[in-house]
């Protein structure tokens, strides 16, 4: 399995759109063939943080994600609300 977590901060007041954007994506990351899961959280105390936790089959299908049209498209639709640039962390499971 690859995991890859993601944290979007976006700038104060693009939190509903940056929502409706993102739980796009998820739902169509999810029907992905190599997508075991991909889920989507908001941070309760700053909720104009986002976390993407995806879980994949493989290194491979991680990548092949990264070149989707909804992945492109989303990124497009949701970069001029970001505040900083996302940072996106690929992890290996050790225990």
């Amino acid at each position: 399995m690859h995991y890859v977590l993601a944290r979007i901060t976006v700038q104060p007041g693009a939190s509903a759109q940056t929502a409706t954007i993102l739980e796009t994506l998820v739902s169509l990351s999810r029907q992905e063939a190599g997508c075991v899961s991909y889920e989507l959280y908001q941070q309760a105390d700053h909720p104009h943080v986002f976390q993407t936790v995806e879980v994949w089959r493989d290194a491979e299908a991680a990548q092949t994600h990264m070149s989707t049209p909804h992945l492109a498209a989303a990124v497009a639709e949701a970069t001029p609300l970001f505040a900083a640039p996302p940072e996106i962390l690929a992890y290996q499971k050790l225990a």
